[in-house]
Formats: C-alpha cells, sequence, structure tokens
C-alpha cells in the first residue's frame, strides 16, 4: 500500500508555539507520521533554532513567501501555501482557518480533498477592523462551499455554522497534557497563592478588564501575567507599567517554554481565562489538565469545555475581582484541581483528539478513492 501524503496548511510552521492551530499540529504532525502518513507543514520563516530541534525529524517542514503584516499575512501566506499544495497535489489537506477558504478552489481544481478546521468566529473578534472582519466572514462562505469536510473544536461552533452556513461538520476538541501533581512552583511564588493569567493581548480575551482588575488583586497575592500582543502597543505597555509599579506583579511576556506553564497552571491559586470569542480554547482545556482552579468569562464555550466547576463572570474588573477573591479563598482548591484533571483526560485528550483527524482524514481519501473507481 502506498504512503499517503497530507499537506498541513494555515498555521505558522513545525514547531511552533504561537497558539491553538500550532499546537494542535505539534501533536498531531507526529501522529500521523507515526500512523504511516508523509506529513508535511506549511509555516513561515522566523522559527528559531531552539525551536526547529524540538521538532520530528520526519515531519517535513515548507516555508512559503507572505506579507508579514497583521492584516495581510494569514491571506498571503495562506495563498502561497495553497499554490504549493495544489502544485505537489498530496492525497488531502488539513486547512487551518477559514480565511484561507478563498484559496480552496486551486485544491478542488487539482483534485485534492480538504478537512478545513474553522476555528472560532473569527468576524466577531474586537481586534479586527471592519474590513477584516468582511473578509472573514466571506472566508467562511467560501469554506462552507468548498471545503470538503469542517471541523468543528466546540459544539457551539457547529450550531453556529449550521445557523449561519448550513453547513455540518466533525467535533474535534484540542486536547491537554496530562500534568503531574507536584511540579515545582516558579522561583518567587507560592503554591496556590497567585494568580494567573495567559492569553494574547487583544480585547476579546478581557484583558483590558483584568488589567483593571489587577492592583486590587495584587495587594494581597501576586499576579503572575503571561502574553504579549505579537506587536507591541497599548496592552503590552499597560502590563509593563503593572509590572514596575507593583512588586507583586509579574509580566513574563510570551512564554514558549511547555514545562514552565504547565508548572505555573498547576500550582497557580486561580487562573482567570477571560476569552470570549472562539470555541474549545488550547489554553484553558491545558489549564484544566494541569488543575488550575478557573475563573472564566461567562461564555457558551467556555462552559461547554468546564462544565460546573468553575466561576463565571462578565467582563467588569470589579465582578471578576470579586470571584478571583472568592476562588482564591477556597478551601478545597486541591478538590477544585482533581475535578479539572479528570474532565480533561475524560474529553479533551490528545491521544482522542489525534485520532478523530486521522480517522477523518482517511475518509476523505477513501472517498476521493472510491469516486475515482
Amino acid at each position: 500500500m502506498k504512503q499517503l501524503r497530507v499537506d498541513i496548511v494555515g498555521t505558522r510552521g513545525y514547531p511552533s508555539y504561537y497558539g491553538g492551530f500550532e499546537t494542535a499540529v505539534r501533536k498531531l504532525a507526529p501522529y500521523l507520521a507515526d500512523q504511516g502518513w508523509d506529513v508535511s507543514v506549511y509555516g513561515r520563516s522566523g522559527l528559531d533554532d531552539s525551536a526547529r530541534t524540538d521538532g520530528d525529524p520526519r515531519i517535513n517542514s515548507i516555508v512559503t513567501r507572505g506579507i508579514d503584516t497583521k492584516q495581510l499575512s494569514t491571506l498571503s501566506y495562506g495563498f502561497t501555501s495553497m499554490v504549493k499544495t495544489a502544485i505537489r497535489k498530496p492525497d488531502v489537506a488539513l486547512v487551518m482557518n477559514v480565511a484561507n477558504g478563498f484559496w480552496l478552489p486551486l485544491l478542488r481544481l487539482r483534485g485534492i480533498p480538504t478537512l478545513v478546521n474553522v476555528d472560532g468566529i473569527e468576524w466577531d473578534r474586537a481586534k479586527w477592523g471592519r474590513l477584516a472582519k468582511t473578509m472573514f466572514k466571506l472566508g467562511a462562505r467560501c469554506t462552507a462551499r468548498w471545503a470538503n469536510e469542517l471541523v468543528f473544536d466546540a459544539k457551539a461552533i457547529g450550531t453556529r455554522w449550521q445557523a449561519d452556513f448550513e453547513r455540518d461538520g466533525t467535533f474535534i476538541p484540542y486536547g491537554g497534557d496530562e500534568t503531574p501533581i507536584d511540579l515545582p512552583v516558579e522561583p518567587g511564588l507560592t503554591a496556590r497563592k497567585y494568580v494567573l493569567l495567559v492569553a494574547r493581548f487583544v480585547p476579546e480575551n478581557t484583558v483590558k478588564e483584568f488589567f483593571a482588575a489587577t492592583p486590587s488583586l495584587a495587594e494581597r497575592w501576586d499576579v503572575v501575567i503571561v502574553g504579549s500582543s505579537g506587536y507591541g502597543g497599548e496592552f503590552d505597555e499597560l502590563a509593563k507599567q503593572l509590572d514596575d509599579r507593583h512588586p507583586r506583579v509579574h509580566w513574563l511576556g510570551h512564554v514558549r517554554d511547555d514545562a514552565r506553564l504547565l508548572s505555573l497552571w498547576s500550582n497557580a491559586g486561580a487562573y482567570f481565562h477571560g476569552h470570549s470569542v472562539g470555541g474549545t480554547n488550547p489554553a484553558l482545556v491545558q489549564a484544566m489538565a494541569a488543575g488550575a482552579p478557573v475563573v472564566a468569562r461567562d461564555t457558551v464555550y467556555n462552559r461547554e469545555v468546564l462544565g460546573h466547576n468553575a466561576l463565571f463572570v462578565e467582563a467588569d474588573p470589579t465582578v471578576l475581582s470579586e470571584a478571583i477573591f472568592k476562588m482564591m479563598q477556597r478551601d478545597d482548591l486541591a478538590e477544585v484541581a482533581d475535578t479539572n484533571r479528570a474532565r480533561a483526560r475524560e474529553h479533551y485528550s490528545w491521544p482522542d483528539v489525534c485520532a478523530s483527524y486521522h480517522s477523518a482524514l482517511l475518509a476523505l481519501v477513501r472517498g476521493r478513492q472510491e469516486e475515482s473507481t
């Protein structure tokens, strides 16, 4: 039997530590290689040497060109990657992000079946201007028309796509790594005595409201902030000011060390997850798997992931602060942590996630083979 080939398009490359798509690909690409696939991942230049040494040598990393700006990077790199994929003609393509929906006809013309992870509802994100939101919505319409199969990382995303575009798909969430319960505490911190934020600095992640609540939180506990905008700007400057002015505030910037992040989640007294747009968030799942007690923005997506084992709040600094105070003062944090670990293990394990992607890709290849016979 010939070796099946899959091209993965729409991330920053392999291995990359930038966001949810990149996390999924770091787990999925080696898994597919273990199943006998020839795996190629498209990406951008700029991965440092240390990141490259973390990767699996069986994975073929292909760098294409694009315009590296906030507005044009996804579209431009997606286009060049799709052109390359069309030329190479793998057995199937896994495409991340509906912005690449514009280029799906290139693969359709070449007879390459496509599995598209639609991600969240990008056109609802506050970080995008009107033009970008329009482009994402158009990209979603193109995806609904041209993709062979869709992946929804949350059931609520599937409901939204059925309502807006009359398209069904496959529910495949993100996973979390099981974490030892005795990870060392970050130097200078005390287990269960600090508040943690891990987020990209964009408005829909409730960053502004958390920063407004930070001074009052820092009067009693250490506050650890992990993240950045990636482009500098207002939120990065606010984080720096909080770090400079309050001795108990620690802004770590972007952290790509998985072991360090797991330690921070595992030992936190309260992890605030402010993401308001999107589906199953990889950081939230990993925080659960690490046993972090969670205070979360009250959304249908966060409730789907967390169940009843969290405190849910609106985007208000006072309400947010009160909820974090309440979580930090609970005397059953060990039980909360164990419950979160168990839920992550049951519903959000990487082996199950990767097996689901494998099945979906294999079904597309077999379907195309049956059509050609």
